[in-house]
């Protein structure tokens, strides 16, 4: 019995004096826990590949817009006047100058929507000579020349187109100039002097003027509906069929009353040119 006794006692004291350490039930690899288990280590899952992210979707290419096709003829806008030459002056201040450009502008909108082609002679406060502004028209071979006024006179909102008509003396014969020989011994050119450009074109440029006249008497109340032949400047030495329109007047006692007209005058050309263009091809077949 003593014996049992200080066996236990000896192996109570060498377990004192070795404890088996302990373990967290978070410590330990895999392989110890497998053994403790018996299970096989658990193998870790690979991450779940990426989700492909669609790719962003490709803009369909834009397509070159084409170039407008213009109907004939060009149109060259002649604002009247401009620089040191005011025009006709109201008494509020319209200065025609400045109403005609801004018809201009207008204008050169509304007929670019249609098709036209529309050059400016003047563009900004400037004051082109008349030769400037005809030479403009004469560099094109199929061209119209409009020239844009407004009177000191005249019932307010009313409109007229005009032609050339030259005087008398000088509506005869054509006067031509002779210049150098051409080449290989063929014969002179002859030129028609600057000053009887328009001559030729009379008859045309009153057509022209008719068709915008109609026009013109449908949009503004009080017009006439014929038009006159006027010795206007700008339009002698235009060689094409050339008009002037005038709208009246400066005189009115509100010159924003001025600016409303633009819409329906641009409308009126428009037209009246619509209108010349097909006469002129009806004529042609």
């Amino acid at each position: 019995m003593r014996t049992f006794v200080s066996f236990v006692i000896f192996v109570v004291a060498l377990t004192l004096l070795n404890p088996r350490p302990e373990k967290s039930v978070l410590a330990g690899t895999a392989q110890e826990q497998s053994q403790q288990t018996g299970q096989p280590p658990a193998q870790q899952q690979p991450p779940p590949p990426a989700t492909p992210q669609p790719a962003p979707p490709q803009q369909a290419p834009q397509p070159t817009p084409a170039a407008p096709v213009h109907i004939g003829p060009v149109v060259v806008l002649d604002p009247g006047h401009g620089g040191t030459d005011n025009g006709a002056r109201g008494g509020t201040g319209a200065i025609e100058k400045d109403i005609v450009l801004q018809y201009a502008h207008t204008v050169r909108a509304e007929l670019e929507r249609e098709g036209f082609r529309v050059v400016l002679t003047r563009d900004d406060d400037s004051n082109p000579s008349y030769d400037d502004r005809a030479a403009m028209a004469n560099t094109y071979h199929d061209v119209v020349f409009v020239s844009l006024h407004v009177s000191s006179t005249g019932a307010a909102g009313t409109a007229r187109a005009y032609y050339y008509r030259f005087a008398s003396s000088t509506a005869g014969p054509l006067t031509t100039v002779a210049t150098t020989a051409g080449q290989n011994g063929s014969p002179p050119t002859s030129l028609l002097v600057w000053e009887q450009a328009q001559l030729p074109y009379v008859e045309t440029s009153h057509r022209l003027a008719d068709a915008l006249q109609g026009e013109l008497a449908q949009r503004f109340a009080g017009s006439p509906i014929t038009t006159s032949g006027v010795a206007i400047r700008e339009l002698r030495s235009v060689s094409a069929p050339a008009v002037a329109v005038e709208l009246s007047s400066v005189s009115v006692s509100d010159p924003n009353s001025l600016s409303v007209l633009a819409a329906p005058l641009a409308s009126a050309i428009s037209s009246g040119l619509r209108a010349f263009r097909a006469a002129a091809s009806t004529s042609e077949n």
